[in-house]
C-alpha cells in the first residue's frame, strides 16, 4: 500500500501524527460523528462504564484529544487529567472544560496537559483509572504506550483501551476496508479539506496489532482480568482490565 503524507514509521511518526491532528482539529468531533454514525459516543460511554467510575478517584485519559472522554470521567466526579501531545486538540479540550463548568458548576472540570504518551510525566501508581481512546494505534510503539499506562496505574486500578480493529470475517473486512479507503477519506476532504488525514486511518489499522496480541501484551505487563469487547463484528474493540 502506498504511504500517504501522514503515515510514517520510526522516529518521525509522532511529528507526522501531530501534524495530522493539527490539520483536522477544528472538524475532528464532527467527522467522528459522521464517519461512525454517532456510534463513537456510545463506545466511549461504554468504555467509561467499564472503568467502574467512583467519585473522588483519580483518572487519567491518555491521548485525550478534544476532551470528550475526560469530560465524561469528570462528570462522574473523578479528579481527571487529560493528556495529549497536540496543542491544537488541547485548546479545544480546554474550551470544552469551560462549557463543562457552566453545565456542572458543582463539579471540577478535567485538567489538560501537553505530554507524551510514551513518557508520561507522572510517578508510578499515580491514578486509580486510566483510559485511552483512539490513541494506541497512533503511537510509535504500542508496547511502550501500554507499559506507561500500566506504570502510572495503581494496583487494583482499572483501564480501558478503545480503538479501531479488523473483523475476522474476510468478507466483512473487505467491505470495512473499502469504506475506510473510499468513503472516510472523501468525507474528510469534504468536511475538513484534507483527504490524506483520513487515508491514514486504514494504513495505520493495517499495521496495528491484533486484539489477541494486545491482550497478551497487557497480561505480560501487569494486567489482570483482561477482556476484549468487540463491536460491529470486530470493527471496534475495547480492552478492559485491572492492574
Amino acid at each position: 500500500m502506498r504511504h500517504n503524507g501522514y503515515y510514517v514509521e520510526g522516529e518521525d511518526r509522532a511529528s507526522r501524527v501531530s501534524a495530522l491532528f493539527s490539520s483536522i482539529a477544528s472538524k475532528y468531533d464532527l467527522i467522528n460523528d459522521l464517519q461512525s454514525f454517532f456510534l463513537h459516543r456510545y463506545w466511549k460511554h461504554y468504555a467509561v462504564t467499564l472503568l467502574k467510575p467512583q467519585s473522588h478517584l483519580k483518572a487519567l485519559d491518555i491521548c485525550c484529544g478534544t476532551g470528550d472522554v475526560a469530560e465524561l470521567l469528570a462528570s462522574k466526579e473523578l479528579t481527571t487529567v487529560g493528556l495529549d501531545f497536540n496543542q491544537d486538540m488541547l485548546n479545544l479540550a480546554k474550551a470544552r472544560s469551560e462549557s463543562f463548568s457552566i453545565k456542572f458548576p458543582e463539579l471540577k472540570p478535567a485538567e489538560y496537559l501537553l505530554g507524551d504518551a510514551l513518557s508520561l510525566p507522572f510517578g508510578d501508581a499515580s491514578f486509580d483509572r486510566v483510559s485511552m481512546s483512539y490513541g494506541l494505534r497512533n503511537l510509535a510503539s504500542f508496547e511502550n504506550g501500554i507499559s506507561e499506562m500500566m506504570r502510572v496505574l495503581k494496583p487494583g486500578g482499572r483501564f480501558t483501551i478503545l480503538d479501531f480493529s479488523r473483523p475476522n470475517n474476510q468478507t466483512l473486512r473487505k467491505l470495512y476496508f473499502s469504506y475506510l479507503s473510499i468513503s472516510v477519506p472523501l468525507l474528510g476532504m469534504i468536511v475538513a479539506g484534507d483527504k490524506s488525514a483520513y487515508d491514514y486511518i486504514l494504513e495505520s489499522l493495517i499495521k496495528y496489532p491484533s486484539p489477541t496480541t494486545i491482550e497478551k501484551f497487557l497480561l505480560d505487563h501487569g494486567a489482570d482480568k483482561v477482556h476484549c469487547h468487540s463491536f460491529l463484528a470486530g470493527v471496534m474493540t475495547i480492552h478492559s482490565g485491572q492492574k
